[in-house]
C-alpha cells in the first residue's frame, strides 16, 4: 500500500493537467475559427442635423365668420339649416324688433316737414331780396329771412342722418352672408329674444383652410412669413404630409410662459376644418454624429455600440444626446463619418471578436 498511493496520486495529477489543458485550449480554437454574422450601419457626421418639434393645432376655415344682430329683437325666420350652402347677400335670419319701423317712418316725415319749410323760407327770402333791391324791405328783415333759412337747411341735414340711421337700423335686423360659403352651426333657436350683438351663427367659406399653433417665445425666432413647414395629420399617421406657408406670426409678450399663435396656410383640398393635425417647426440646427437606434446599447457601464474594425467587433463607449427619427445623435470621441457600427446581431457579440458583415 505505501508503493501504490504515490504512483496513483502522480497519474491522477497528470490526468487533470490534460483535462485542464483540453478545456482551455479547445473554446479559444473554436472563437479563433469561427466569426459571427452581423449586419452593421455607417456613422454618419459632419453634416447638420435639425431638431423637429411638432406643435397641435386644429384645421379651421381661412375665410370664417360668426354672425350678429347689430339691433335686439325675436328671431322670427331662421331661412337656413346646418350645413347649408349659402352665397353672399342671401337672407340667413331676420329679427323683429317693434320700434324700428316706427323709428324710421317719423324720421322720415320730420324731412318731408323740414324740406317744405326750407322750401318756403327759400322763397321768401328771393322774393325778399327783389323788394330789397326797390327799396321796400329793410337790410335787417333780409337777414332775418337769410338766418332762417340757413337754421332750416342744418335741421334738414340732421333729419337726413337720423332718417338713414333709422333705415340702416331697419336693415340690421335682416342677417345676410357676408361672402360664400357653409352654415357651420346655428346658435339661437326661432322665437327666442336675441340681444344685440349676440352670436346667433358661424359661416365658413370652403375657399382655403390654415391651422393655428401656439409656440413659445423663442421659437419665434426660428420662423419668418412665407416659410414652408410640415404639417401631419393626426388622424390618419399614414397620409402623405402636407406643406403649409407661414402667413402671419404674433409678437413676443412680456407674459412669462405665455404662448405665442403662429398661422399656417394650408393648400386647397388637403384637409378639412375641424381636422386635428401637428405642424413641425425646427428651431435649431447643430452638427451632429449620428448612429442607428438599434446600434445602442445599455449596460452598468453607461451606453456604447460595436465599431468593426478589419473584422474585430470593438465596444465604444458613447453619450447619446437625443433621436432624431430612426437615427440617434452620440458624442463620441472613437467615432468619425464612415465608420461602420453593428444593429443586427450584436448580443452574440463581446468585445474583440471576429465578425463577419452580411
Amino acid at each position: 500500500m505505501t508503493i501504490r498511493t504515490p504512483l496513483i496520486a502522480s497519474l491522477m495529477a497528470a490526468t487533470l493537467v490534460l483535462v485542464a489543458g483540453c478545456k482551455s485550449t479547445e473554446p479559444q480554437a473554436a472563437q479563433g475559427s469561427q466569426a459571427v454574422a452581423v449586419r452593421t450601419a455607417d456613422v454618419t457626421g459632419g453634416q447638420t442635423e435639425g431638431i423637429p418639434l411638432r406643435f397641435s393645432g386644429i384645421v379651421q376655415a381661412a375665410q370664417r365668420a360668426t354672425l350678429t344682430f347689430q339691433v335686439s329683437g325675436n328671431l322670427v325666420e331662421q331661412a337656413v339649416e346646418l350645413g347649408q350652402k349659402v352665397t353672399a347677400g342671401d337672407l340667413l335670419a331676420r329679427v323683429y324688433n317693434p320700434g324700428l319701423e316706427p323709428a324710421r317712418d317719423s324720421a322720415a316725415a320730420r324731412l318731408d316737414e323740414l324740406r317744405t319749410q326750407f322750401q318756403q323760407a327759400q322763397r321768401e327770402w328771393e322774393r325778399s331780396r327783389s323788394l330789397y333791391e326797390r327799396g321796400v324791405v329793410s337790410e335787417q328783415t333780409l337777414e332775418q329771412l337769410a338766418s332762417r333759412r340757413d337754421s332750416l337747411r342744418a335741421s334738414m341735414a340732421t333729419a337726413e342722418a337720423s332718417l338713414s340711421e333709422a333705415t340702416r337700423l331697419l336693415e340690421e335686423s335682416e342677417l345676410r352672408a357676408p361672402f360664400a360659403g357653409r352654415v357651420e352651426a346655428l346658435l339661437v333657436e326661432q322665437d327666442e329674444f336675441v340681444a344685440a350683438g349676440q352670436p346667433v351663427l358661424r359661416l365658413s367659406s370652403p375657399m382655403g383652410q390654415e391651422v393655428e399653433v401656439r409656440v413659445p417665445a423663442y421659437i419665434l425666432e426660428h420662423v419668418a412669413v412665407t416659410d414652408e413647414l410640415p404639417v401631419w395629420s393626426v388622424q390618419d399617421r399614414n397620409r402623405a404630409t402636407v406643406t403649409g406657408s407661414v402667413v402671419e406670426i404674433a409678437q413676443a409678450g412680456s407674459v412669462r410662459g405665455e404662448l405665442h399663435p403662429i398661422l399656417v396656410s394650408l393648400p386647397a383640398n388637403t384637409l378639412e376644418p375641424g381636422e386635428p393635425v401637428e405642424v413641425g417647426i425646427t428651431p435649431t440646427t447643430v452638427t451632429a454624429t449620428t448612429v442607428p437606434i438599434l446600434s445602442v446599447m445599455k449596460s452598468n457601464g453607461g451606453a456604447s455600440v460595436f465599431r468593426v474594425a478589419d473584422g474585430i467587433a470593438l465596444r465604444v463607449p458613447v453619450t447619446v444626446q437625443r433621436i432624431v427619427g430612426e437615427r440617434v445623435v452620440v458624442d463620441s470621441s472613437e467615432l468619425s463619418a464612415g465608420d461602420q457600427v453593428i444593429y443586427a446581431g450584436m448580443t452574440k457579440v463581446t468585445d474583440g471578436d471576429a465578425v463577419e458583415v452580411r
